[in-house]
This record gives structure tokens, C-alpha cells and sequence, in this order.
């Protein structure tokens, strides 16, 4: 915060506080002292108000909101870049907390850190901690379930972009990934875009919707085998998906797919390394585990996992 601004929070705050005790007490003063019958002269929703004075323990009540008020504004930060006396700031009190934190819970994350990624994934209590940290930092993307949605992968299926190992997990938490899938209407044009479509639909069993196959088999040699594979069968080292099974992360429809074929797509999972190892490690025990299980794989056009 710059002084102009510090300086302008605290006339504000200052200001205001003296335009409200100035009119508590001018309107005190032009009270009268005795009660009344007389009314305001208006009529709210037909109640009518007495013109009487401010009862006396209402009146000390605002009296001591406002000396409350003033000792806090000295004691604690509240006017500009003024830290108050007791030096107390919100930074603080959250790294005392975060250290309390982490000396209560530090040996039981250290336990479970020198176990192997498979064994966490098989202890009950550590899947609950796991569980706890991915709906914390995760579910916002991948759900609450871990099965994703449109453009995020599930987590819970058997299907990995970057891998599925404990460590390829690890490594994605830590230092996230970048996906990239160039747009290619301006190399191969719009029968292009839809032959090729075509063709990788076909990969996995689609109807090409009258597109040139064998066009579309020579677009895709020339162009995306570099990141797909001769038969379309994806590169983990890459994070080049698997185009011939039932799992599509921006959905399976021709127009889907032209739509990602012609535009492109960009994926970001971002990197988690600010958690600390310990941390990474109960959630990539989790992840893993969510793997281990079997389910059902549902083409809703998000549900190719990023790991």
C-alpha cells in the first residue's frame, strides 16, 4: 500500500468516526429531557415514533462501541499502514498457526513419507489424509470424486496421459504439466481437419461420418504420429493421449474432435510444489489408489486422466 493511499484510509477512517460521535451528541442535545406523547410525524408501516430522548443505557452503549472502537484502532492495524501497538498482523498470526500445524502433524506425515507410494495407498488413515488434501487443492478441477469433467481428466480410471506410476505421479504434482495440441486448419485445411477427424475416430471404432479415411491416414502419418505413434497409441513422455480407446478428454463427437483438431487444446495442471514433499506424497498415495480400483469408463468427453 502506497502512503497516498495509507494516508487517505486513515482521514476516512477518522472522519467517519468523528461525523458519528458529532451527531450522537447533536442529536442528544436537541432532545427534550421529559417523556412525550408527541410522535416524529411519521408513520412507518402505521407504527408511529414517540419524539422521546435516547434512553440513557443506549446512549452509553454507542458511547462504548465507540471508545472499543478507538482502542482497537491503536492496540491493532486498521488505519492505513499503521501496525498498532501490539504489532499483531494477519501474516503472522497464520505462520504461528501453520507452525503449530506442522509440529502436530509433522511425525505423521513423516511415517507415512518413508513408506512406498503403494503401501500409503493401502492404509486406511492415510487415504482419509489423501483425501482431505485432494479436496482441498484438487476437486476444484478434477471433482470431488476425482472423475473430472470437460478438459479435466479423472483421476480414477486406469487411463494416464504423463503415466500412472507412483513416480510419474509424484513428478506431475510436483512440477505440474503443460499440455499442448496444436491447431492444424491452416496446415491441412477443412477436408483436411474433417478427414482426419474421420480417421481417428475410425481408431477406436467410430463411424468416420463419410470422411476420407485413407486421406485422413495420410494426414495423420505425415502430421501426428511424431506425438501419437504410427497407430495412434499416445506417448506418456509427451502426455500424447491414446487415441484408441474409449476415453476423451474434450469429447468424442466429430464436431468435438474437429474442434480439436482444428483449434487446438492447451491443458494446465498446475504445480503443487508450495504442499512440501511430505504432503505430495499422501496425495499422490491417494491418487494411485483411486487407480487401483475398478470402474466404469463413461465417454463423456472428460475423462482422460493428465497424471
Amino acid at each position: 500500500m502506497t502512503k497516498f493511499w495509507g494516508g487517505y484510509i486513515i482521514l476516512l477512517t477518522l472522519v467517519c468516526l468523528g461525523l458519528i460521535v458529532w451527531l450522537l451528541f447533536a442529536t442528544r442535545k436537541g432532545q427534550r429531557p421529559d417523556q412525550t406523547d408527541e410522535t416524529v410525524g411519521h408513520s412507518f408501516d402505521g407504527i408511529e415514533e414517540y419524539d422521546n430522548p435516547l434512553p440513557r443505557w443506549w446512549f452509553m452503549l454507542f458511547l462504548a462501541t465507540l471508545a472499543f472502537g478507538a482502542v482497537y484502532l491503536i492496540l491493532y492495524p486498521g488505519l492505513g499502514q499503521y501496525r498498532g501497538l501490539l504489532g499483531w498482523t494477519q501474516i503472522d498470526q497464520y505462520e504461528l498457526e501453520v507452525e503449530r500445524m506442522q509440529e502436530q502433524f509433522a511425525p505423521i506425515f513423516a511415517r507415512y513419507t518413508s513408506m512406498p507410494v503403494e503401501e500409503v495407498a493401502k492404509d486406511p488413515e492415510a487415504i482419509r489424509i489423501g483425501q482431505r488434501l485432494f479436496a482441498t487443492n484438487c476437486s476444484v478441477c478434477h471433482g470431488s470424486d476425482a472423475r473430472g469433467a470437460f478438459g479435466f481428466p479423472n483421476l480414477a480410471d486406469d487411463d494416464w496421459l504423463w503415466g500412472g506410476t507412483p513416480e510419474r505421479i509424484k513428478e506431475t504434482i510436483t512440477l505440474g504439466r503443460q499440455a499442448a495440441m496444436p491447431a492444424w486448419l491452416a496446415v491441412v485445411g477443412d477436408k483436411g481437419v474433417r478427414d482426419v477427424s474421420g480417421y481417428v475416430r475410425s481408431l477406436s471404432g467410430r463411424d468416420s461420418e463419410k470422411a476420407d479415411l485413407e486421406a485422413g491416414k495420410t494426414i495423420f502419418q505425415t502430421n501426428c504420429v511424431a506425438c501419437h505413434g504410427p497407430e495412434g497409441k499416445g506417448n506418456n513422455m509427451l502426455g500424447a493421449p491414446d487415441l484408441t480407446d474409449e476415453v476423451w478428454l474434450y469429447g468424442s463427437s466429430m464436431l468435438q474432435v474437429q474442434q480439436t483438431v482444428r483449434y487446438g487444446r492447451n491443458g494446465n495442471m498446475p504445480s503443487q510444489a508450495h504442499l512440501g514433499e511430505d504432503k505430495i506424497h499422501m496425495l499422490a498415495s491417494y491418487v494411485y489408489s483411486l487407480s487401483q480400483e475398478e470402474g466404469e469408463t463413461v465417454d463423456v468427453g472428460a475423462h482422460r486422466s493428465e497424471q
